[in-house]
């Protein structure tokens, strides 16, 4: 199976289950991972017969920056089940959302929540 891989697509939402994070907001990070037969695509060089990386990564932005929900792991079920829901192509997707301001009072680098969908 072929995929398309987009990484890195930032956007400002106000998820979180503390009232700070409801209120000010932070960036959200995501990940994805598009599975899919790209054969016809390919022979073709058609973009019709593959999947637009960019309305996909819109896509994931309008979400990340809609209705604030408590958890990531909500966030990112959210995005695969509507990507597999629009993509009829995509046979499986990955979403991973990174919240690197997550309230955590260490010093870290990253918190991410990674989802895996199949149709």
């Amino acid at each position: 199976m072929d995929k398309i891989v987009i990484t890195g697509v930032r956007a400002f939402g106000f998820h979180g289950v503390l009232p700070e994070e409801r209120k000010t907001g932070q960036d959200f990070v995501i990940d994805l991972e598009l599975h899919l037969n790209l054969n016809a695509a390919i022979k073709s060089d058609d973009l019709s017969k593959s999947v637009n990386y960019a309305e996909v990564a819109q896509l994931s932005k309008e979400v990340i920056e809609g209705t604030p929900l408590n958890l990531i792991e909500t966030l990112a079920a959210k995005i695969a089940d509507l990507i597999l829901k629009k993509y009829r192509r995509v046979h499986r997707v990955i979403v991973t959302v990174h919240k690197p301001q997550a309230p955590i009072p260490l010093e870290f680098l990253d918190v991410a929540v990674v989802v895996e969908r199949k149709r």
